[in-house]
C-alpha cells in the first residue's frame, strides 16, 4: 500500500469511530410555516403547502414560492437592519434569538470567546444584488449602497450574528449548495470535539426568492410546473412530482458538549450523534445514479453515532420533489435502512429553502425524535411504485423512535447526513 492509499484508509478509519454526542440545548425557525419553532412545527404536522403565486414573479415561467409570512425587519430584526442586512442575513438573526433564548443562554453573560457560530449559505443576499443592479442601470452608480457588499456576501450570516450575539470564537459560513445547513451542523460538532468552543451557534439561512435565482431554476428545469394550482405543486416522493417550489427561511440550533449542558441544568433537546459527508464526483446537478456517495455519508453517519441501520426509526429526507433525486434518495435509504424507518419530507409544506434546508429539517427532525411525532409528508396522494420506504401522508404518525436521520444532498454532489438520538 502507498502512503498516500495508507494515509487516505487511516482517515477513514478514524472518521467511523463513535464518537461522543453534542447536545441540542436550542432550538430557532423562521419558516413559510411562520415564525418560530412552534409555528413551523405546527405546520409541517398540518401537512398543507404554504406555496403560493408571488406577485413578485409576476411575468416569469415559474411565479410560486414559498415565503416568511409577516417578517417585519424593523419589528423583529431592528430598526437599522432594514438599510444593514439582506433578508437572508434577517432570517439568521431572527432564528438565532430564538434558538439562544431556547438553551436559556444570555449572549451579555456568556464568554463570548468561547462561543462559535457556523452558518450554511448557499447563495448569499441575491436579493440585494439585484435591486442594486437594477438602480445602478437605472440611475448612475452613485444611488448603489456602500453597503452593497457587506449586505451580500454570504459570510455576513455568521458575521452578523457574531455581531448580534457577541461571539467572538470561530466564525464561518459553510456553502456545500443545498445540503449547506446540515455541513454546517456537522462541522459545529467538530469545534465543540476539538474543545474550539464550549457553545457554537450552527444552521443556515437563505432567501433565493429573487426573479433571477427563479429564473435560472426554471431554465433548469427543477422548478414545478404546476402553476394553477401552486399549493399542490410540491409533491415529494409522488408518481406525479414535477420540480420542487423554491422557498425560503433559516433554522438555528444550539450546541453543546453533553456534559457541560448538563452541568448548567439545561434542558437537552436531542443528542446529535453522528455526522457524515462524501462527494458523488459525478455531475453539476444530477445526482450520481447509483447512490454510492450518499450511501457512504449515511454509513458515516451511523457509524459516529455508534447505530446500526435498524436503530432508525424515522428518516427527514431531503426529499426535494424532483424526479430524480427522490428516486435516488429513495433507492440509497432503502439499501441502506431497509423499509423499517418512517420517512418524511418537510419541502411539501415549507418549499426547497436551499442552503438552509439541511439545518431546517435538522431542527425538525430534533423535534421529531423529542415528541415521538413524524409529520406527513405533504400533497403525498400516490407513492411512486419506485419509492419503496414507509413515507408518512396524511397526517402525522405517532412512534418511538431512539435514533432519527436527516439527509441533505447539494448541486456539485455534496451531501450531509445527521443522525439525532433521544436525550
Amino acid at each position: 500500500m502507498s502512503a498516500t492509499t495508507a494515509a487516505g484508509a487511516a482517515g477513514t478509519a478514524r472518521a467511523a469511530r463513535p464518537v461522543a454526542p453534542v447536545a441540542v440545548t436550542g432550538l430557532g425557525l423562521v419558516t413559510a410555516a411562520g415564525i418560530g419553532t412552534e409555528a413551523t412545527w405546527d405546520g409541517v404536522c398540518a401537512g398543507v403547502s404554504a406555496a403560493a403565486r408571488n406577485p413578485a414573479l409576476d411575468g416569469l415561467p415559474v411565479d410560486i414560492s414559498c415565503t416568511v409570512p409577516g417578517l417585519d425587519p424593523a419589528r423583529h430584526v431592528g430598526r437599522r437592519s432594514v438599510l444593514m442586512h439582506d433578508r437572508f442575513t434577517q432570517l439568521a438573526i431572527v432564528a438565532a434569538r430564538e434558538a439562544v433564548a431556547d438553551a436559556g443562554l444570555d449572549p451579555k453573560r456568556w464568554d463570548g470567546a468561547r462561543v462559535g457560530v457556523v452558518v450554511g449559505c448557499g447563495l448569499g443576499g441575491v436579493n440585494t444584488w439585484e435591486e442594486q443592479h437594477r438602480r445602478m442601470l437605472e440611475h448612475g452608480p452613485g444611488k448603489v449602497s456602500a453597503l452593497l457588499v457587506p449586505m451580500l456576501v454570504p459570510n455576513m450570516a455568521a458575521g452578523n450574528l457574531a455581531i448580534d450575539l457577541g461571539a467572538t470564537g470561530p466564525n464561518f459560513v459553510t456553502a456545500t449548495a443545498c445540503s449547506s445547513g446540515a455541513t454546517a451542523i456537522g462541522t459545529a460538532a467538530q469545534l465543540l470535539r476539538e474543545d474550539a468552543c464550549d457553545i457554537v451557534v450552527a444552521g443556515g439561512a437563505e432567501a433565493g426568492v429573487s426573479p433571477l435565482m427563479v429564473t435560472g431554476f426554471a431554465q433548469m428545469g427543477a422548478l414545478s410546473r404546476r402553476l394553477d394550482e401552486p399549493a399542490a405543486a410540491s409533491r415529494p416522493f409522488d408518481a406525479g412530482r414535477d420540480g420542487f417550489v423554491i422557498g425560503e427561511g433559516s433554522g438555528i440550533l444550539v450546541l453543546e458538549r453533553e456534559a457541560d449542558a448538563r452541568a448548567r441544568g439545561a434542558r437537552v433537546r436531542s443528542l446529535l450523534a453522528g455526522y457524515g459527508a462524501s462527494a458523488d464526483a459525478h455531475h453539476l446537478t444530477a445526482p450520481e445514479p447509483e447512490g454510492r456517495a450518499v450511501l457512504a455519508a449515511v454509513r458515516a453517519a451511523l457509524r459516529q453515532a455508534d447505530a446500526a441501520p435498524g436503530d432508525i426509526g424515522h428518516v427527514n429526507a431531503h426529499g426535494t420533489s424532483t424526479r430524480l433525486n427522490d428516486a435516488v434518495e429513495a433507492a440509497t435509504l432503502r439499501r441502506a435502512l431497509g423499509d423499517g424507518a418512517a420517512v418524511t419530507s418537510a419541502k411539501g409544506v415549507l418549499g426547497h429553502t436551499l442552503g438552509a434546508a439541511g439545518a431546517i429539517e435538522a431542527a425538525l427532525t430534533v423535534l421529531a425524535v423529542e415528541r415521538s411525532l413524524v409529520p406527513p409528508t405533504a400533497n403525498l396522494e400516490q407513492l411512486d411504485p419506485d419509492v419503496e420506504l414507509d413515507v408518512v401522508a396524511g397526517e402525522p404518525r405517532k412512534a418511538s423512535f431512539d435514533a432519527a436521520l436527516s439527509t441533505s444532498f447539494g448541486f456539485g454532489g455534496q451531501n450531509a447526513a445527521l443522525v439525532f438520538r433521544a436525550a
